[in-house]
């Protein structure tokens, strides 16, 4: 008679492996309560120093940068994108990273790999101070194929309620600040893989000294080291997650209904490697902004009297920051001025 393991699910096999990925779930962590093996994950309530604490929940997944990812052996560095990505898009409002949950979905559950992902996960949030306290992993034959994975994850963050930054603040007059990137971060690599199915040789080349691959699978920048020191400084009114849909499409989100943010696509310094993927591809500039960062990680919406001291801020935690926009009367969009530096 058939059995499971013939049908292509090795409960076994995801057995073995809780086992040993149960070390890098357990790093001594007091805030979680219970380990691999329960139904659901305990962790603490209690939020020390918090008079009126908000929980601030996001899920996201690292796009098609994961089958780059696992196709070139880049295991640890699509995990550090996943829980990166999740503590930006948290932080700009203000939160810090309390818990993450990661679901590993596979065609074939091969026991090292899956160690190897959760370990990555479970590093990439102890380095940001949070706790990977679990998740699902799912074998699924017939619905993907095997060597196929594809990770989601989740974080619960904590703001104290007068803290969060919504950009309700932001006034006519206030500068917008760029930080830089690391590159492509998590987004454009669905247009990325194409180029390089038409362009392989791209795989041989150089940006700026190292291997273009290399430069694509650099992990998306976590912004929170940075951030966290200006979370309670007055001269901050907005701060947006530079991801898909690029600066048009993020920067607007915190805008208030009756203000623009004009940018001057002329101050932008643009990485080398936005410079070869539009040439390489005979990209439009107008999806070069909407599909990439284009260099520019994260904004920030600043009074224009702190700007100097909050520049200073970011360069003492080595992150190049310019003035590249400034808010005016609009309805609620960002606007461009000036061109594309390529």
């Amino acid at each position: 008679m058939p059995t499971y393991k013939d049908a292509g699910v090795d409960i076994h096999a995801a057995d073995d492996a809780k086992k040993i990925f149960q070390k890098s779930l357990d790093r001594g962590d007091p805030r979680v309560l219970n380990s691999v093996g329960a139904f659901a994950s305990l962790v603490q309530g209690k939020f020390d120093g918090y008079e009126d604490p908000v929980l601030v929940l996001k899920t996201e997944e690292p796009g098609s940068k994961q089958k780059l990812a696992f196709g070139h052996g880049y295991i640890p560095s699509i995990c550090f994108d996943t829980v990166n990505h999740l503590i930006n898009d948290i932080a700009v409002m203000g939160a810090f990273p309390l818990y993450v949950q990661d679901a590993i979905i596979c065609g074939k559950l091969e026991k090292a790999m899956v160690v190897k992902i959760v370990d990555g996960f479970a590093k990439a949030c102890e380095e940001q101070g949070c706790a990977l306290v679990g998740g699902e992993t799912s074998e699924q034959p017939g619905v993907l194929e095997p060597g196929t994975y594809i990770l989601v994850a989740n974080i619960v963050g904590i703001v104290e309620r007068s803290k969060i930054i919504d950009g309700s603040k932001i006034a006519e007059g206030d500068l917008v600040l760029g930080l830089a990137s690391h590159g492509l971060h998590t987004n454009g690599f669905s247009l990325v893989r194409s180029l390089l199915a038409k362009h392989p040789s791209l795989l041989q080349e150089k940006i700026d000294g190292e291997p273009f691959l290399s430069a694509l699978m650099k992990p998306h920048r976590c912004y929170l080291s940075v951030l966290k020191d200006l979370f309670s400084h007055t001269g901050i009114h907005g701060m947006a997650h530079i991801t898909g849909g690029g600066i048009g499409g993020n920067l607007n989100r915190i805008l208030p209904p009756n203000l623009n943010a004009e940018i001057d696509l002329s101050t932008i310094d643009i990485p080398t490697i936005f410079k070869r993927l539009r040439e390489i591809g005979s990209v439009p500039d107008d999806d070069m902004l909407r599909t990439f960062n284009i260099g520019i990680g994260l904004t920030l919406v600043v009074d224009p009297d702190a700007v100097s001291e909050i520049q200073m801020h970011l360069a003492s935690h080595h992150v190049n920051s310019s003035i590249i926009g400034i808010i005016e009367k609009g309805e609620q969009k960002v606007t461009f001025k000036g061109a594309l530096r390529y």
